[in-house]
């Protein structure tokens, strides 16, 4: 496995444009904590921002060793608004930013039946160009449930679409996201994401679902022993050889970018084997 680090962590948690740090210095945390690439988002890089200036900054990075694991495009996929699933519909300047910046992974959102038509002719695109599709299990989309998910994954039959599991949505679902899961879409998982909370009738944060309504919870810091269990999580991934990337997608800038950084990369190599480290203790 490998481990990536999204800028989501120096956006704020209700604000998916609002950044609290650079990228020349998110960039600079993550190669001098052994990240081997970045999971990049609109809200430092995206279609509005020129070719030019984009493979500049992929330049800088990428003088410092790292990759991008895979580009979120625009706003609207990753607020899950109503607008997300317009990307399969036009998806070359999606395409021409994730080559830019040297990477074959793209995120994109479906809400829709009719999206799964959209999404099979994105995937043939970008099955020209040798790239890859994936949808994140999320909370208001066609994957928040596991057996929904596998549905759609069939129904769209694109050996280049795929999910992005992300154990922290499904729990908000309601669903099982242990061994059992992680299983069953092993065959079809391009990324992993993880992120922390504490579910709770009155946490300070909410969110809605389809399957379950309304939902709150506390966010939480990776490392703080509640939550998600992680280590089933980790040890689980390693036992099936999951060898693509575990990203780092908590928004963070509440509780310290920089510390957030640190602990989580120090927390995921307690649990498992990442390339080029060993496991601590």
């Amino acid at each position: 496995m490998k481990l990536s680090l999204s800028v989501r962590v120096a956006e704020e948690f209700r604000d998916k444009r609002q950044v609290n740090m650079s990228l020349e210095e998110l960039a600079k945390l993550a190669a001098a904590n052994g990240y081997h690439a970045l999971c990049m988002r609109a809200s430092q890089l995206g279609t509005h921002t020129s070719l030019d200036v984009v493979r500049e900054k992929s330049g800088q990075f990428g003088a410092q060793g790292l990759e991008v694991s895979m580009v979120t495009g625009d706003f609207p996929i990753p607020e899950n608004s109503e607008e997300g699933p317009q990307a399969l519909r036009n998806i070359t300047p999606y395409l021409d930013l994730a080559a830019a910046l040297g990477a074959d992974l793209l995120r994109i959102a479906m809400k829709k039946e009719e999206d799964i038509e959209w999404a099979q002719r994105a995937a043939d695109e970008a099955a020209e160009r040798n790239m890859r599709l994936a949808h994140q299990c999320h909370t208001l989309s066609l994957f928040e449930e596991v057996d929904k998910s596998l549905d759609v994954l069939q129904r769209v039959g694109r050996d280049n679409f795929g999910i992005i599991y992300e154990p922290a949505n499904l729990d908000l679902c309601g669903q099982d996201y242990g061994p059992e899961t992680i299983k069953r879409l092993v065959p079809h998982t391009f990324n992993v994401y993880l992120q922390n909370h504490l579910l709770k009738d009155d946490g300070d944060s909410m969110c809605n679902t389809w399957v379950r309504g309304e939902v709150r919870f506390d966010q939480i810091p990776m490392w703080s022993g509640q939550g998600l269990d992680f280590a089933t999580i980790m040890a689980t991934l390693e036992e099936i050889g999951y060898d693509g990337y575990v990203t780092i997608h908590q928004a963070s800038a509440q509780l310290g970018t920089q510390a957030a950084v640190e602990e989580s990369g120090r927390y995921l190599r307690s649990l498992a084997t990442f390339e080029g480290s060993k496991k601590s203790s």
